[in-house]
């Protein structure tokens, strides 16, 4: 198969959707691999390293025009002119974008099979899991940040001094995201108090962290009396494919103590928190109620060799079978099967659909499947 592999253009977006190995293995099967000139430089990897990985170095078209195109990132709006009739594999987080890229992907025709809604054999998000386990450890790192009075917060740090630990840390979410910033939170010295669905997750997480975790049932009232005194919030609730739900309301905000921070991780979903409008790497932070709002949408292209490296080590299985067998793959595993977002002109994940509130130009793969 003729596989491309694209230079990302988001702000600071410094991630690529393979490395030169992840190459290797393609064009020793005999692929043909053209990479966009620099695509790999933001994550420590010059054009050099890919040709001698059997790949073709092109200009941004010849890289689109291909049958299976790999990123990172959701195409933006100057990228749009290249959706075609292909492949592309990638996180589009389409739910929580604007529509204009989903009018586009339909329009276009094109096969988008999204990393982000691809399920294992265990009902779990592997291709969602690596960025989402660097998105929780930094989210924890960002509060740390923005929480100095330097930087416009109340001046808590989050951390032990001689035995005693400062600062709260509030996570909504219990997944992934919710675990890796449980984790370095609690590993800093910080409070950390975790709301979820499910008591076996609290159970999980005392288990995997430390006793001292606590864990309450997500529900509005108990998050707004752990409100009043959180210093840092941290936003990690993911509903398959659809937009997040806003379990944290305005008025809910409204009584966080000023300079306390929040760190919106569902925001390519939408947010889970109603104050929360994404933001970027070149400006992450905005005050509103006197709380800072940090909602960067693609929070891990901050750490780009680390996240080429974990995304590389999860996808890379995944464009081997597309490779291979094109959407024949996804026919046979009905896991792979639900990374399909759109497909010739409609769209074939329903949250999606019903997010746009657009059920008419929904149909369920591999309904009327051809390649």
């Amino acid at each position: 198969m003729n596989i491309g592999l694209i230079k990302e253009i988001k702000i600071k977006e410094n991630r690529v959707g393979l490395t030169p190995e992840g190459v290797a293995q393609l064009t020793a099967k005999g692929h043909q691999v053209a990479v966009e000139q620099g695509a790999g430089l933001g994550s420590g990897y010059a054009d050099e390293a890919y040709r001698q990985a059997g790949a073709k170095i092109v200009t941004t078209a010849e890289a689109w025009n291909n049958d299976l195109v790999i990123k990172v990132k959701e195409p933006i709006a100057p990228e749009y002119v290249y959706l075609k009739q292909q492949i592309v594999f990638t996180y589009f987080h389409l739910a929580g974008v604007p529509w204009a890229l989903t009018e586009a992907l339909l329009q276009g025709g094109t096969s988008a099979v999204a990393y982000e809604t691809l399920v294992d054999s265990n009902g779990r998000l592997p291709l969602l899991a690596p960025m989402s386990a660097v998105a929780g450890n930094m989210a924890v790192q960002m509060g740390c940040y923005y929480l100095a009075t330097s930087n416009g917060g109340k001046g808590i740090m989050l951390g032990s001094v001689l035995g005693k630990r400062y600062g709260k840390v509030l996570i909504i979410g219990d997944g992934v995201v919710g675990t890796h910033a449980a984790r370095t939170a609690f590993g800093l010295g910080s409070k950390v108090v975790v709301a979820g669905l499910f008591p076996e997750n609290g159970a999980r997480l005392r288990q995997e962290i430390s006793e001292d975790i606590e864990f309450f049932i997500s529900e509005p009232a108990a998050i707004a009396e752990h409100l009043l005194d959180t210093d840092l919030l941290i936003g990690a609730v993911l509903v398959h494919g659809a937009r997040a739900s806003h379990l944290v309301t305005e008025a809910m905000v409204k009584t966080m103590q000023p300079g306390s921070v929040l760190v919106d991780v569902s925001i390519d979903q939408g947010g889970c928190i109603e104050t929360a409008k994404a933001t970027s790497h070149d400006a992450p932070v905005y005050e509103k109620h006197g709380v800072i709002h940090y909602c960067v949408s693609n929070m891990p292209g901050a750490y780009p060799r680390t996240s080429t490296l974990a995304l590389t080590d999860a996808t890379l299985p995944y464009v081997l079978k597309l490779a291979d067998k094109g959407l024949t793959a996804l026919t046979e595993d009905s896991g792979f099967g639900k990374a399909l977002n759109t497909y010739q002109g409609y769209i074939t994940c329903k949250p999606v659909a019903e997010s746009y509130e657009v059920l008419d130009k929904f149909k369920a793969f591999p309904e009327g499947f051809a390649e």
